[in-house]
């Protein structure tokens, strides 16, 4: 039985030529980067050769990319000391974000007692940009935190729209851009974000390693100590192999991402083809114009389908989900969709299907058969 993997939000596959790249670092390069001899000297060239390579891709600064384990640590790093440390009184975020945002607000929200606003979300997931506009009036030392694209329902943040009315009332922006990166082009001189946060494997790179974007100059303090790597922001022994790993596996994306978000955006389309023929009544939930790789869907079943449906599509070789990886164990609904979706509809199945550009026709053929017989 070929499995079918349709589950790139969640993780992807590395790159055949990243694993070469890693594997040649793990074999040549072992010395630790901080160790002035020949072997720590030679680490230390690949570490900045990435973190150069790195950069250039999203033309910014080497000194602004600061390398972290993911992008779980590095929000929860930007938003502590933003508030520790640059003595933000209020953030302003949605409900509709990543956990990783949303719980260490909250945590800060009683470690500190700092104001949190939460934007209001259209019924299509896109932020109301008017609510926003309103929220940032109130004068305030203010960091806004909007994920570029979510991670549920593929809607996408309009950051040239949002960046200049956030520096038009002196707002800290930080991006989770854990979707988007790798994916669609960020030119960080273009667009002055503050903050954003980036992780391997959602680009066909290694589990374990993500990096953050901090504009120059902006007083963040490191979340914990040890030591001076990093510029002392993020202490420990860097993990060279998979730096190194991650910076191609970024350089590849972005050089060949008009080949394949033209075709997985082909796919896509074939994909909401198939559903309106074969599955007559389903629904999309979030933006139409959603994300390219990604589609969440609410499909027109019975309620009794929903628990499930994971088990007898994974049975059949395939993986989907129904949001967010970090998320999966708990049998609560998804919080995005609970913003938008009533009780009714929450309670009956939808399902996320993220593509990459290993999948094909066949296996959205495959899909679509497999769920037309549960």
């Amino acid at each position: 039985m070929k499995k079918i993997y349709l589950d790139n939000a969640s993780t992807t596959a590395i790159r055949p030529e990243v694993i070469q790249e890693m594997t040649k670092v793990m074999a040549e390069d072992f010395g630790n980067p901080s160790s002035t001899h020949s072997f720590g000297r030679n680490s230390k060239s690949v570490l900045e050769l990435s973190r150069k390579s790195i950069a250039k891709q999203l033309n910014a600064s080497a000194q602004e990319i600061i390398f972290t384990s993911c992008g779980t640590e590095a929000n929860n790093w930007i938003l502590r000391s933003a508030v520790a440390d640059l003595k933000v009184k209020r953030i302003i975020t949605s409900r509709i974000e990543h956990h990783a945002v949303l719980y260490t607000v909250q945590a800060l929200q009683k470690e500190f007692d700092i104001q949190v606003d939460y934007v209001a979300v259209k019924p299509n997931g896109e932020i109301d940009i008017t609510d926003l506009v309103e929220l940032l009036a109130q004068n305030h030392k203010t960091l806004v935190s909007l994920m570029h694209v979510n991670n549920e329902i593929g809607t996408v943040l309009d950051l040239d729209r949002i960046v200049p009315i956030c520096k038009q009332y002196n707002a800290l922006l930080h991006s989770d851009t854990v979707q988007s990166i790798g994916k669609k082009e960020i030119d960080l001189q273009k667009v002055s974000i503050d903050f954003l946060v980036a992780s391997a494997h959602k680009f066909h790179g290694p589990k374990g390693v993500g990096f953050a974007f901090v504009r120059k100059n902006s007083g963040l303090q490191p979340l914990f100590f040890g030591g001076e790597q990093e510029k002392g922001l993020r202490p420990g022994t860097e993990a060279v192999h998979q730096i190194a790993g991650m910076a191609k596996a970024l350089e590849l994306s972005y050089d060949n991402l008009q080949e394949e978000r033209s075709q997985i955006s082909a796919l896509k389309k074939y994909l909401m083809e198939r559903l309106g023929i074969e599955l007559p009544g389903f629904m999309v939930n979030g933006s139409q114009d959603g994300f390219y790789n990604m589609v969440n869907v609410l499909l027109p079943f019975s309620e009794d389908k929903t628990a499930m449906i994971l088990f007898n599509l994974d049975m059949k070789g395939i993986a989907v989900s129904r949001g967010s990886a970090c998320q999966s164990g708990s049998i609560r609904a998804s919080h995005v969709l609970a913003e938008m979706l009533s009780n009714e509809d929450l309670r009956r199945p939808s399902l996320r299907i993220s593509l990459s550009h290993y999948n094909s026709k066949e296996d959205i053929d495959v899909l679509i058969e497999a769920l037309k017989s549960i």
